[in-house]
Parts: C-alpha cells; sequence; structure tokens
C-alpha cells in the first residue's frame, strides 16, 4: 500500500489524540477554546482542535470516514490537479474546511468560558461533501446499511446539523462546525476548479437513478 496524505493525517492524528488521551496539560492546549483564542490570541487552536479527539470512539469514527471519503478524493484531486497539486490541494481543502468550521463558533463563543469543542468532523465534513459534489447520485450507506444518495445525506446532514445547533445548549458536538465545514468543502473544491460546479448541476439533472 502506498503512503498517501489520508493516511499520514490519519497516523498524525491517531498519533496527538492518543498522547492527549493520558496528557491533560496537552489536550487543554490544543483544544477549540474561543475564549482563550479571543483572550490569548491563540488561534493555533484552529489546526491543533482538528487533530485531537475526545475519546476513542470519536477518533475512530472520525477517522473510518475520512479514510472512506477521503481515499476517493485525494485520488480524484491528483486526476484534477495533478500528483504534486492534486495532494496539497487535497490537504488543504482538509485543514481549510476544519479551520473554516471553527471560526463561527469563535465568534459565537468567544466570551464564554464555558465552550470548547475537539475533533476533525469539520473536517471530515468537508471531505465528504467534495464527494457529494463529484459523485452526488452514488450510494453511500448510512450506519453501515442504509442505502442513500450522497446528494440527498448531504442535504439531510445539512438539515440535521443546523437543527441540531440550535438544540446544542450543554451539547459537547460541535454541530454548528459540522455544517460550516461540510459547506466550506463544497465551495473550497468548486473554488479549485470552477468547472466542477456545471458538471455536478448536469450529473444532478441528467445522472437521476429513475
Amino acid at each position: 500500500m502506498s503512503i498517501t496524505v489520508t493516511l499520514v493525517i490519519i497516523a498524525v492524528t491517531v498519533l496527538i489524540s492518543w498522547q492527549a488521551f493520558g496528557n491533560r496539560d496537552l489536550f487543554l492546549k490544543f483544544m477549540h477554546y474561543p475564549y482563550e483564542e479571543q483572550r490569548d490570541k491563540e488561534y493555533y487552536r484552529w489546526v491543533t482542535s482538528i487533530f485531537l479527539h475526545g475519546s476513542w470512539p470519536h477518533l475512530l469514527i472520525n477517522m473510518f470516514v475520512l479514510w472512506s471519503f477521503g481515499t476517493f478524493i485525494e485520488g480524484a484531486f491528483v486526476q484534477l490537479f495533478g500528483a504534486t497539486m492534486g495532494r496539497i490541494n487535497f490537504l488543504a481543502l482538509y485543514i481549510l474546511s476544519g479551520v473554516f468550521a471553527d471560526i463561527p463558533t469563535y465568534f459565537k463563543h468567544k466570551d464564554n468560558q464555558g465552550f470548547s469543542s475537539v475533533g476533525a468532523s469539520g473536517a471530515t465534513s468537508g471531505i465528504m461533501f467534495a464527494f457529494a459534489l463529484l459523485l452526488p447520485w452514488e450510494m453511500i450507506y448510512l450506519f453501515g446499511v442504509i442505502p442513500i444518495p450522497a446528494i440527498i445525506a448531504a442535504v439531510l446532514y445539512l438539515v440535521y446539523s443546523s437543527y441540531a445547533s440550535k438544540q446544542e445548549e450543554g451539547s459537547r458536538i460541535d454541530h454548528e462546525a459540522h455544517f460550516w465545514g461540510a459547506v466550506f468543502g463544497f465551495v473550497f473544491t468548486i473554488a479549485l476548479k470552477p468547472e466542477l460546479f456545471s458538471r455536478f448541476i448536469d450529473e444532478l439533472v441528467n445522472g437521476i437513478p429513475f
């Protein structure tokens, strides 16, 4: 198996998360914490929090999603942009989706000492929505069993994330980050290659599997 950017991201994320499970100081220093980010200008947390997870199940779910969708998107980017730029663009998609996912909650919670979040869900959401852009009618399997077209799953994901973000008082899940990471991944991929949007519309209209 060749070494890919996807596998490197997974390895780095597992290593950092595993270290932080037993190192509270590292966990506190790397997590997305808008109050500290504003007070001490610690904006690096928008990046480090992507590689940090709260538990093994949290980590394994996100890394499974990244491996499932990231492997395809990285390969597609290599075909679209060439070997070097394809991998650079894929890495940019992942990191920037995670960063952009944190920005809305930064402004929303910068005066709230009680809010913090960790995890790659914003970044993986960006990868999933790049997949929906490229293959809108491809069947994916919710919970590993329920088949649903990628574009339908994407719309339901946005609706649920938007709804859940309004109900998340006291929740440890940053649904708002999921929403904005997904939106960024979709828009960023189009910005890299604008003709993909026309292809997406054509797929929606002409590729409906009925």
